[in-house]
């Protein structure tokens, strides 16, 4: 089963104005993780990526594909696979089945992560340490998204 995403993503200088949206309109904070994500490409333009995520001091791998879009565009839609869990027993399979899928390392992002999420939008305030970058990402239901969009564009957060 692939999951549709529906995905505004956008640099900006300063997180804190998108957090502040955030508290007070009355998103619920979901999560705050650090992450290192290693991301594989081959010629079929869908990437793999392997995320560990660490959260309260635990640390969980997943591996996922997702449509490997590469443009500038701010809106993205994408299809993507639901995470699998990879553990000691299933690391070996899992590099076994990207090698045969031919996919090369292309390159690594370390980032913290904190997410809101209200109804059916979530905010990703993305701080990436590597490479030195800050990225606010809404996601969710298509409707609901573009107006929370056009909102923050229409008052310049």
């Amino acid at each position: 089963r692939l999951n549709m995403e529906y995905e505004y993503s956008f640099k900006v200088d300063n997180l804190d104005k998108y957090m502040n949206y955030c508290i007070s309109n009355n998103y619920e904070l979901v999560e705050e993780s650090s992450q290192i994500r290693t991301l594989y490409r081959n010629n079929n333009g869908i990437m793999a990526r392997i995320t560990t995520k660490e959260k309260n001091n635990i640390k969980k791998t997943y591996l996922d594909f997702k449509d490997g879009n590469n443009s500038d565009e701010i809106l993205k839609i994408s299809r993507e696979t639901i995470p699998l869990l990879v553990t000691e027993e299933n690391k070996e399979a899992i590099d076994s089945i990207l090698d045969i899928l031919e996919y090369k390392k292309d390159n690594t992002l370390i980032r913290n992560r904190v997410v809101y999420k209200k109804d059916g939008v979530t905010f990703e305030l993305d701080d990436y340490i590597e490479p030195k970058m800050k990225v606010v990402a809404l996601e969710g239901i298509k409707e609901e998204v573009d107006i929370v969009y056009n909102e923050l564009k229409d008052s310049e957060v």
